[in-house]
């Protein structure tokens, strides 16, 4: 069809086409036509391969550069599948030289192998065809190999911007925990020390101002290791994810459920992502959901880890908050991707998914 067309419309539009003033008019006549013909080629590459792509304007010089480029494929494939016919017409008549038996056994060997060969890089150029018929069809209709690649540099740029907010968020969320919390119990420390070595004192005062200050050090250092435990745990590299994860079950106020459906070990960055994803999840429920119970659940779908953290609270969390927004750059680093459903009235639902490949 694309050689009947460009045969006919040449022989038409070819004097247009060559006059200066009449070129762009006979041009855009050619292109439209080229344009019903390549809408027809779309249609079939969605019946027959379910392809799907983008619904967007295609320029007119890549509409008339497809439809000449399908038109010399589609000319090679039919010589290919020609050969083809011609083939199995020979290899009928092997068949029947056989059964009258005028072949002998050398020539029949020959003939078959010579026949496999053939057979199979007439295969092998079909297949080849196949796949270039696809590539056209993506380079004219879909985003073209220098689309994606361009797309996907910037993909990697977002999530590099991304991370280095996520990093630079936290720390400064580290120097607010030991600036207010830990940093003021060291103080509130060394004030009662200060007053026990002050003389003038009962020993019963002393005592109970070092008491003070025993429990004020066991609170001190309960919240380093809290905050420790924030940047990175060591659970992950001596015990593992499940008994990282148990770890925040126990220190959280809240009921934690955690399904732990996994057999395989998993890839490092994949083990802090999905704990952290974990951790913030249910930190966040703890402190503003109001739930009563937490259900923590990790699957893999084959080559992908699913994190899920639901609770039965009050929902309305927000997916531009600070801390989703880090979680969704830490799993958007790794290809992943953070889905948050948290309707007024609950339930609030957290899912990453995140590639182990």
């Amino acid at each position: 069809m694309g050689l009947l067309y460009f045969a006919v419309g040449g022989a038409l539009l070819g004097a247009p086409l060559l006059w200066p003033r009449t070129r762009r008019r006979a041009l855009v006549v050619l292109t439209a036509g080229a344009r019903r013909l390549t809408a027809l080629e779309r249609r079939r590459r969605s019946f027959f391969f379910g392809d799907r792509f983008p619904d967007r304007p295609v320029p007119d010089r890549r509409i008339l550069r497809h439809l000449a480029a399908r038109t010399y494929s589609g000319l090679l494939t039919g010589v290919v599948v020609g050969l083809l016919g011609f083939g199995a017409v020979l290899a009928g008549l092997l068949v029947v030289g056989l059964a009258r038996g005028t072949l002998d056994w050398g020539e029949l060997v020959s003939q078959v192998l010579l026949g496999g060969v053939l057979l199979f890089l007439n295969v092998q150029g079909l297949f080849s065809l196949v796949a270039l018929d696809a590539r056209l069809a993506r380079e004219c209709f879909g985003p073209s190999e220098r689309e994606l690649m361009q797309q996907r540099i910037d993909e990697l740029a977002t999530s590099r911007a991304a991370v280095l907010r996520a990093v630079d968020t936290e720390r400064r969320r580290i120097e607010r925990d030991l600036h207010d919390g830990v940093q003021q119990r060291l103080v509130a420390l060394a004030m009662l020390l200060g007053r026990a070595r002050r003389g003038g004192r009962t020993p019963e005062q002393a005592r109970a101002l070092l008491d003070q200050a025993h429990q004020e050090s066991r609170d001190v250092l309960a919240e380093l290791r809290e905050v420790a435990w924030r940047v990175y745990p060591t659970a992950l590299d001596t015990l593992g994810l499940q008994e990282a994860l148990a770890g925040v079950s126990e220190r959280c106020s809240i009921p934690v459920r955690t399904e732990f459906a996994l057999t395989e070990p998993l890839p490092a960055p994949v083990e802090t992502a999905a704990y952290f994803v974990v951790s913030e999840s249910v930190t966040n429920a703890a402190k503003h959901s109001a739930a009563t119970e937490i259900r923590v659940s990790l699957r893999s779908h084959g080559p992908v880890l699913v994190v899920r953290v639901e609770d039965n609270g009050v929902g309305g969390a927000r997916p531009d908050g600070s801390g989703l927004t880090g979680l969704r750059s830490r799993v958007g680093a790794l290809d992943g991707r953070l889905h948050v459903h948290s309707p007024p009235g609950g339930p609030t639902t957290i899912t990453a998914e995140l590639p182990c490949a």
